[in-house]
């Protein structure tokens, strides 16, 4: 997030049933050890970005996902990771401007594109030929995934950098072609977990950045990435993406020609703002059942609502119902079910989901939006 976090976290009481002493003791203890968190802030961003070709978040994150960590392998993730900390990895769908609009040239600054101009991930701005990179054939039609952490109606250029580019110079606007070469818009539907599209690659040979831009109909925030990238013109077969697994899509045609920049997006009317709670409602060993709860407090729809928290790492989410769950490392999340999409001021929704791991979990970092 681009903003502090408001966070309040308090413990209520969990009704005990009746049962053997040992359940009883079991449920005290899990109260006392906070398995319930309650937040309220302002609605949070969505999250998204490439994972084929991937972006250099999401290729860091894949390098280095060991068990639940993440230790790098990959020189230029092992840089990134000291400098700033495994945390924008585990965020790896978070390179987003609240502020965006849609914007590109003019609002991101030179040297900054890959991180979008948002500090927590300026590691990844770094000039240098040795980030994880995926080999393409030029000129082919190609199945994008863009992950949909949490999606949200808009849509998606794709922009590739000019030939002659050289990555071991910062990343510039004058380096950028000045028309995406693919947009698709509105995006397609979600599929797996991910927006597929199809459409051709540029005819380019060698080392290049493909630069995504994803811009939200229903506010100003955008979301910005690099995938370095190594075309191909002869008859090697390309590589493909880290953990991505792209599949037949709707199709996309490529950008018609240079047209006038389309106007900001007006910021949705009202104050969104949602308060969220997630508990633990039953644990046995090596498992446990959850719930969780969000209210819309503020003064316009909340629509695509999600609870976001954190759990130990070990800890995996196995089942949902009223929601779609995603994990992400210790990140666990509950989206909106296609039925339920939209919250009315005032009006709250409750999810369950059911666990494992070794131990009762504790929950922290709740965001809700």
């Amino acid at each position: 997030m681009q903003s502090p976090r408001s966070r309040s976290l308090s413990l209520r009481s969990l009704s005990l049933r009746s049962g053997p002493k040992v359940a009883v003791l079991a449920v005290v203890a899990a109260v006392l050890a906070g398995v319930v968190a309650v937040l309220t802030q302002t609605a949070a961003e969505a999250h998204g970005a490439l994972q084929s070709p991937a972006s250099r978040t999401y290729a860091c994150y894949t390098d280095g996902l060991t068990g639940g960590q993440i230790i790098p392998n990959n020189p230029a993730c092992k840089d990134a990771v000291a400098a700033g900390g495994t945390q924008p990895l585990y965020d790896w769908y978070g390179v987003l401007r609240s502020d965006g609009a849609g914007r590109t040239r003019g609002f991101i600054p030179d040297g900054q594109l890959c991180s979008g101009g948002f500090s927590k991930y300026a590691a990844y701005d770094a000039p240098r030929t040795d980030w994880p990179i995926t080999t393409l054939k030029a000129n082919t039609m190609y199945d994008f995934v863009y992950g949909a952490w949490v999606p949200h109606p808009g849509g998606f250029k794709l922009y590739v950098t000019k030939d002659g580019y050289n990555p071991t110079k910062p990343l510039t606007w004058a380096d950028m072609e000045e028309e995406p070469f693919l947009t698709v818009d509105p995006e397609p539907p979600v599929s797996n977990g991910a927006y597929r599209f199809s459409g051709r690659l540029p005819d380019k040979s060698g080392h290049h950045i493909i630069y995504a831009v994803w811009f939200r109909s229903d506010s100003q925030e955008t979301f910005y990435g690099c995938s370095d990238v190594n075309f191909l013109r002869d008859r090697v077969s390309p590589s493909p993406s880290p953990s991505a697994s792209p599949s037949a899509s709707p199709s996309a045609s490529p950008s018609p020609p240079p047209s006038p920049s389309p106007s900001p997006m007006a910021s949705p009317t009202g104050n969104p703002a949602c308060t969220a709670t997630v508990k633990l409602t039953n644990t046995w060993p090596g498992g446990f059942q959850g719930e969780v709860t969000i209210k819309n407090t503020g003064t316009s729809p909340l629509n695509d609502w999600y609870v976001q928290w954190m759990m130990p790492l070990g800890t995996t989410l196995t089942q949902a119902w009223n929601g779609t769950s995603m994990q992400s490392g210790p990140f666990m999340m509950i989206h909106a079910p296609d039925w339920n999409k939209s919250l009315a001021p005032g009006a709250s929704a409750t999810a369950g989901f059911l666990g494992s791991g070794s131990a009762t979990p504790s929950i922290s970092d709740i965001t809700c939006g």
